[in-house]
């Protein structure tokens, strides 16, 4: 009895906090204004990096959002505010825009910094929950955020205020995202390794290439095609008139002409008008061809026809992908 009463209290508990998160959210949205879109504006217009600063909870918002802005398209690092007052305001320049964080709007630690921003004419944008603190104050841009309850019945830790943070910094990032108009390709570019890196590969990145193709004439004795499927390793033979690819011979075609198999040419046994993909497809779609179709290779053409290379599924699967 007294562990189904504890389940109920810890559900009822958390649907409570992220109920009170998510209205905090939607008031977030809601209030949104010029001050918004003056960030982005200076953030896009800026020739340096973007300068990411916070303490405690809010420091720990600040090196995600820089993060993710770092890996969107817009140059960002966090600094840390007491490091600033004992030699990292060094890693601040003209050219540069701050962009600091402060539920308070108050705290003491940040005063070296922004002082610096005022100083050396640095751009700096403020975020806090108090209008008229001192950073909205000082700011060039001051973005209010709106007054919610923190997610605690005591509403003491931060967690509400925080979260609205969070998303602001991504609304940012996104944001400048699409003004930039950045693509899967420039996000391939800055997340190479893991998951999303694999996502975003291209058929290109992993085909066979050159002599690693296993190609034939219309007119090859088949002995000479199987020869040809068995020393490449993939299973499979395409077959090429005039430079472009014709037809296909897989483990299908040779046992549907298995009874004088050897009497007869490639052209008598190939599979027509074969599925081909581009180098530029994403390899992701590529392995999904291969799925439904339930297939394990691929041949790559380029915009002529003439094949360039070949995929085989566990090129994808080694890869990461699927």
């Amino acid at each position: 009895m007294a562990d189904t009463a504890l389940k109920l209290a810890s559900i009822a508990a958390g649907r409570r906090v992220i109920a009170r998160e998510a209205e905090a959210l939607a008031k977030l949205g809601e209030t949104l204004d010029g001050g918004f879109s003056e960030a982005v504006e200076l953030l896009l217009a800026t020739k340096g990096r973007v300068i990411v600063s916070g303490m405690g909870k809010s420091g720990h918002i600040g090196r995600k959002i820089a993060a993710t802005l770092a890996s969107t398209g817009t140059p960002a690092h966090f600094v840390h505010p007491a490091e600033a007052s004992h030699g990292d305001l060094g890693m601040m320049a003209r050219g540069d825009v701050a962009l600091v964080l402060s539920n308070s709007g108050e705290t003491p630690e940040l005063a070296d910094l922004i002082a610096h921003t005022r100083r050396f004419a640095i751009p700096l944008i403020g975020v806090a929950g108090r209008a008229g603190s001192t950073l909205l104050v000082q700011a060039d841009v001051a973005i209010l955020l709106p007054q919610a309850e923190e997610a605690c019945d005591q509403g003491i830790v931060p967690t509400t205020s925080t979260t609205m943070t969070l998303a602001l910094g991504d609304a940012l990032a996104i944001a400048l995202m699409e003004h930039r108009r950045f693509t899967p390709e420039n996000f391939r570019d800055f997340h190479p390794g893991g998951k999303l890196g694999a996502r975003l590969s291209k058929v290109g990145d992993l085909m066979h290439g050159d002599e690693a193709v296993p190609l034939v004439r219309p007119d090859e004795p088949m002995g000479e095609v199987l020869l040809a499927i068995t020393q490449k390793g993939f299973g499979v033979a395409g077959v090429v008139e005039g430079g472009r690819l014709v037809g296909v011979i897989t483990d299908g075609d040779l046992r549907r002409h298995m009874q004088g198999l050897l009497e007869m040419n490639a052209a008598a046994v190939m599979t027509r008008d074969p599925q081909t993909i581009r180098p530029e497809m994403l390899a992701e779609k590529a392995l999904e061809i291969m799925n439904r179709r339930k297939i394990t290779t691929l041949f790559v053409s380029g915009s002529d026809g003439v094949p360039v290379g070949i995929l085989h599924i566990h090129d994808c699967l080694r890869a990461g992908i699927g």
